[in-house]
């Protein structure tokens, strides 16, 4: 008997039992004290049937059984045998119950409110209905144009937040399915929702200018699936003209960029008792277009939960005398506070992320008033908005005094089970990537958004484009970006392939409607990191058609030359250089981003096609991306290996996308982009595109050393300049805080914004050294960079097969690595420098725990600088140089402080004396003998 110990999944959700389809995929992992475990075969039984399948195939197996009928549950159980010819114990039961409604079962109509006094209005609806005999089980399917919590007999059905959550609403509803056969009673029972409009009713847009766009009026839909004891089944209670609603109850106004306005006077008033009732009204109170309410799909993605909470960590005092509450950390959620007060005390909450001269700082909020107001009941009172969220880390309350104990900063997010975490020697490193993970928290929230606390919060592509794969690390996000992408694909056919800038849809007439490089490539990236990451083919499948109109939209806005030149594109976007109030002024040309793109998507979709085994369109779009390789360099490529936009970005395109295969030339564009961003005093030089590639292209290209440099650096335009300044989650743009304190003057300024934060892959796979080296990590590459300010680092994964890791860590001269291989997999290794005595590293391993020691070569030491006529480059790239040249000035001439760091070109060709022309002569001849001083040379 082995000693394997097994435990089974069902497609793509980990916190239910209900699945989506029926015929869902299994998984199943293994552990094992066996060194180079694989499986040779697997058993599967779900009570019925029990069938033997060879191979070692172990991740979104397809369902070997009879389909599930709608409610029907399996109970499955897996066994495995080995390459040694052990066969483990069967795996615990994994009961699997159908989530879904046959064809043509659904039949809740959308109810709401008759009677409304004002736009967007909560209410509460309800129906009774009666349970003659025996039940077994009953499902509540329901969901809401809008969101809803509903309850049966007084208590709530499930502790999900904000559900449905937010979707295409034109082309898809997602409905929650729950089990609610304990809360059902022989006799009477009363149905009920408190319901608001949140999404639906919100009114997108920018400035003045906005308007909601799917509808006026929140609806509820529900319906229940009874089986009896005789095996019978029935549905009760559809939502339909038999509802009663009532616009009473304790919540009176709701927006998600508003806030919430509850009067907890109304308490009694509930879907039971206190209300009272009149007919509801029966059809959706749509906005032209969106009339026809699409039949509700079953859930793919957890939904949104209460997460945690975090206590008051200080008290601030204002300058006009008001207390502001600190939680230490900038989150998604809202306030809980247990407070007691005469009845009709208004307490009023209002929030921020960061403070501007002492006080909240609401201006980045813009049009988001983003404020919980209550009005006390008298009695001991619980206050928590239920149908918004808030981004923030302080808070004011104003109309009662609470104690701090009695004050929670309550978080939200969609319930994603973590599967990443990475560590290292250095604090502020770890720190960013804290930040990271709490920037994903924040805006994966139903949609992955770009911010989470002003008058926006959308679907924005291009984030999550190039933020998908830190975050397919982080988090088990399969299902979530899995049903993202259904709505990317249901957008997008109604735009004729163009891919919206946000998903879903909210900004229909903004940008003009055209295709959009970097955003609209979502629809071709998203699918391809879910097949890197988790091995999902079928995702592939399911989106093929639209990354394949994808393209054909951009060709037809492009023409047959193979660039996309000439339209109108976001480029790369928050370029540090750019002009606060004008975002998209990037040093690099927009022609070279979107024709960079357009060949990367080519790429992606002729890979894909040849996955799924369409030959013509694999062949038809590898020349395609060929031609436009060949495009991008005639156009943008010099012969000498220069860009035509000199700037990181172009150059980090150029080489992560390769679109340039000469070798020599591949060189020398890495070797002028490591001179770039020693220029720039290695400080970040690009925006949303350019920053998710800029290590990778300079660590490829041989220069880690670059790399690392430009990672740690602490001065603005930085990663971990944030940091410095006391950020807990990852900024927008890079001084959204500026050195003073103050926050940017720009009109869009966030400070939980995740894709600048997309780095921390490079982290897990070049600085820790782990990386999926065939598709969901069916094979693994062992590969980490020690980067010379670190003593250790390391990084842990939970793979589709278990758990993955390496760690290194610096011991004398030599570094030991240690790597974790999970069971029915195998790692290819790329060790760096040389093994050490009595070390043998192998090219690939299997299964287990491996630990090498390697050698690495010594850094040369750094010469002696000739103070004034010492190069540039050579300033900049010894700290004790550059230290010491603006510690000198700093106490001699301060004003030039600012200029000399933030103006000076770092180049090899200068020297330091260029960059004090106008400085008196006495100043000059400190920072000669400082420099000297600091680098031996007297």
């Amino acid at each position: 008997m082995s000693d394997a110990e097994v435990t089974l999944r069902a497609e793509l959700r980990e916190d239910t039992v209900f699945v989506a389809v029926a015929r869902p995929r299994l998984s199943w992992r293994v552990r094992t004290e066996t060194p180079d475990w694989r499986q040779v075969r697997a058993e599967l039984t779900d009570g019925i049937d029990t069938v033997v399948a060879e191979g070692d195939a172990s991740v979104l197996v397809d369902w070997p059984f009879r389909p599930l009928a709608p409610g029907e549950r399996r109970d499955v159980r897996v066994r495995v045998t080995g390459t040694d010819g052990a066969t483990s114990l069967w795996s615990r039961p994994r009961p699997v119950v159908a989530g879904f409604l046959g064809d043509g079962e659904w039949i809740a109509e959308p109810i709401g409110l008759a009677d409304v006094s004002a736009p967007a209005q909560p209410a509460l609806v309800r129906t009774t209905f009666v349970l003659e005999r025996p039940v077994r089980s009953a499902l509540l399917f329901w969901t809401a144009l809008g969101v809803a919590e509903p309850e049966i007999n007084g208590t709530p059905v499930s502790d999900d937040v904000l559900s449905p959550g937010w979707t295409a609403y034109r082309d898809r509803l997602v409905h929650e399915t729950v089990d609610v056969t304990a809360l059902l009673t022989l006799g009477d029972n009363v149905l009920g929702a408190t319901l608001a409009g949140a999404w639906h009713t919100e009114k997108f847009g920018f400035f003045t200018f906005t308007d909601r766009v799917y509808g006026d009026q929140p609806s509820f839909l529900a319906q229940l699936r009874v089986t009896y004891d005789d095996g019978t089944t029935e549905t009760l209670a559809p939502t339909g003209p038999e509802w009663e609603a009532s616009p009473d109850g304790p919540v009176r106004a709701s927006g998600i960029y508003a806030g919430e306005e509850q009067d907890l006077r109304r308490t009694i008033e509930t879907v039971t008792a206190g209300a009272d009732w009149a007919q509801a009204r029966v059809g959706a109170v749509a906005r032209p277009g969106y009339e026809t309410v699409p039949t509700p799909e079953a859930r793919v993605a957890p939904p949104v939960r209460r997460i945690q909470s975090l206590p008051v960590a200080g008290r601030l005092r204002t300058p006009s005398g008001g207390t502001i509450l600190d939680f230490g950390q900038n989150l998604v959620g809202r306030l809980r506070l247990r407070v007691r007060g005469a009845a009709g005390t208004r307490v009023t909450i209002r929030h921020a992320e960061v403070l501007d001269a002492g006080e909240l700082a609401l201006r980045p909020l813009r049009n988001a008033r983003a404020e919980a107001s209550f009005v006390l009941s008298g009695d001991d009172d619980v206050l928590e908005s239920r149908f918004t969220f808030y981004g923030f880390r302080y808070a004011q309350i104003e109309g009662v005094d609470v104690a701090d104990a009695d004050v929670e900063a309550v978080v939200l997010h969609t319930d994603l089970v973590r599967t990443g975490w990475f560590s290292s020697s250095h604090g502020l490193l770890d720190r960013l990537h804290e930040n990271v993970v709490w920037g994903m928290r924040g805006n994966f929230l139903s949609i992955p958004t770009d911010c989470p606390q002003r008058d926006e919060r959308l679907g924005w592509t291009g984030d999550l484009q190039v933020f998908a794969p830190t975050a397919s690390f982080l988090y088990d996000s399969a299902g979530f970006l899995t049903s993202w992408l259904r709505d990317l694909a249901l957008e997008q056919r109604r735009h004729d392939g163009v891919v919206p800038l946000v998903i879903p849809a909210a900004l229909p007439s903004f940008a003009g409607g055209g295709p959009v490089a970097a955003w609209g490539d979502a629809a071709t990236v998203v699918p391809s990191v879910l097949y890197d990451r988790f091995g999902d083919r079928a995702v592939l499948a399911a989106q093929y058609p639209s990354m394949r109109a994808w393209v054909e939209a951009v060709r037809r806005d492009a023409g047959d030359s193979g660039l996309w030149a000439g339209r109108m594109q976001l480029g790369d976007w928050l370029d540090p250089s750019a002009p606060p109030d004008k975002p998209g002024q990037a040093k690099v040309h927009a022609d070279i981003v979107s024709t960079a793109c357009f060949a990367r998507s080519l790429r992606l979709v002729a890979e894909a096609a040849a996955l799924l085994g369409h030959d013509a369109d694999a062949a038809r779009y590898s020349d395609l991306a060929a031609r436009s390789r060949r495009a991008f360099v005639a156009e943008y490529v010099t012969p000498a290996g220069r860009m035509m936009s000199d700037a990181p970005t172009a150059y980090a395109l150029a080489l992560t996308f390769d679109l340039v295969e000469d070798p020599a030339t591949r060189q020398a564009l890495s070797d002028r982009l490591a001179a770039l961003v020693r220029e720039g005093g290695y400080r970040i030089g690009t925006g949303f595109v350019g920053t998710p590639l800029v290590a990778d292209a300079l660590s490829d290209g041989g220069h880690l050393a670059a790399a690392e440099r430009l990672l740690l650096q602490t001065e603005c335009p930085s990663w971990l300049y944030p940091v410095t300044m006391g950020a807990t989650t990852v900024w927008e743009r890079w001084d959204s805080m500026l050195p003073d304190g103050s926050v940017n003057p720009g009109e869009m300024t966030s400070f939980n914004h995740y894709a600048l934060g997309a780095v921390a892959d490079w982290l897990h796979r070049t600085v820790a050294g782990l990386a999926p080296a065939a598709p969901g990590y069916r094979r693994l590459r062992i590969a980490p960079r020690p980067l010379a300010a670190l003593e250790h680092a390391s990084a842990r994964h939970e793979t589709p097969y278990g758990e993955a890791a390496v760690e290194w860590r610096r011991e004398g001269d030599a570094v030991r690595i240690t790597a974790v291989v999970p069971p029915n997999t195998t790692a290819d290794v790329d060790l760096p420098g040389l093994p050490a005595d009595g070390t043998t590293v192998p090219a690939a391993v299997g299964s287990g725990t491996h630990e090498w020691t390697v050698v690495l070569p010594a850094a040369p030491p750094a010469p002696p600088l000739p103070g004034l006529q010492a190069p540039l480059a050579a300033v900049i790239d010894d700290p004790r140089a550059y230290a010491a040249l603006l510690d000198t000035l700093a106490e001699t001439a301060p004003e030039r402080v600012t200029a000399v760091r933030d103006e000076t070109v770092w180049g090899s060709g200068r020297p330091l004396a260029s960059a004090l022309m106008f400085t008196p002569p006495d100043v000059l001849a400190r920072v000669d003998r400082a420099v000297r001083a600091a680098t031996g040379a007297v």
